[in-house]
């Protein structure tokens, strides 16, 4: 649904996640060692992009085996440039946007985003709906890719968007995935905030349909983050069969009611697999 400039800007704050970052080296080689000390930023951001909620100072201390005093000046520095975020609620760190900017620019130039965009232009065909690619984000659903249905009616939300987890699709499904005491864990630093009336903020209903959604295999929003719109979300895995991200649909009920956009699930599952082999292609 077309929504207005700026009331969706309190989710425009986004973080992707960097490549991967090893600290392999040899003790005794000087060289080695300040290989490896230039590289632990890059390798905050991975462990923060992979984590499903803030990490403290100490969980990444003991992540990296750096002393806490050297890793909290590290950390100073990154978010004075704004490659991390304190979370002083949680008193844990999440990336930041300048990550996600540097990351999106590399994006838009790679061949990964043209094979992402093709397959997720390929579903929007099928189902004439907008669909999308998204990553978890601790404790957030971040906006990966996306192409928009050509119909006038619709939500614009910008790739580098971060939404809510407990009220959408692709968000539920992450939830749902997880251990019960990691989902546990994360909803409990999670403001249930209610953006629409259909909105699930009892913790013990959510539970409920986080469990359904584990036993259905795809994640659904009711009209539960913007109403009048609807939406479902499929697994998107890695070659550990682990989820990592997720291919979603949404539409407006004006156009398709949530019934009627369920029935395209095995079509985003096709997609999902294709995202997997564009993503973890196999190795020769």
């Amino acid at each position: 649904m077309k929504r207005k400039t700026g009331e969706l800007d309190q989710y425009r704050t986004a973080a992707w996640p960097e490549p991967e970052a090893t600290e392999e080296s040899d003790p005794g080689c000087p060289d080695s060692r300040n290989d490896v000390r230039r590289l632990r930023p890059l390798t905050v951001l991975e462990h923060l992009s992979e984590a499903s909620q803030p990490l403290t100072l100490a969980q990444l201390s003991k992540l990296m085996r750096v002393p806490k005093s050297t890793l909290m000046r590290l950390l100073r520095s990154m978010e004075m440039h704004g490659y991390v975020l304190h979370m002083p609620a949680e008193r844990g760190f999440v990336t930041g946007v300048r990550s996600a900017t540097l990351a999106l620019r590399t994006l838009r130039g790679s061949n990964i985003r043209r094979e992402c965009r093709a397959v997720l232009r390929g579903l929007v065909k099928k189902l004439g709906e907008t669909c999308n690619l998204t990553v978890p984000d601790a404790g957030r659903v971040l906006y990966v890719e996306r192409i928009d249905t050509t119909a006038p009616l619709r939500m614009h939300l910008q790739p580098g968007t971060l939404v809510p987890m407990h009220c959408t699709a692709s968000g539920k499904l992450f939830l749902a995935s997880m251990s019960l005491l990691e989902r546990r864990s994360v909803l409990a630093h999670l403001p249930l905030t209610k953006p629409s009336p259909r909105t699930i903020i009892d913790r013990q209903k959510l539970d409920i349909e986080l469990d359904k959604i584990a036993r259905d295999g795809f994640g659904i929003d009711n009209e539960e983050f913007v109403r009048g719109m609807v939406a479902v979300a499929v697994p998107v895995r890695g070659n550990d069969h682990k989820l990592v991200a997720a291919i979603a649909c949404h539409a407006p009920t004006a156009r398709m009611s949530l019934a009627e956009l369920r029935n395209g699930v095995p079509e985003l599952r096709a997609a999902a697999d294709a995202m997997r082999q564009v993503l973890f292609p196999a190795k020769s």
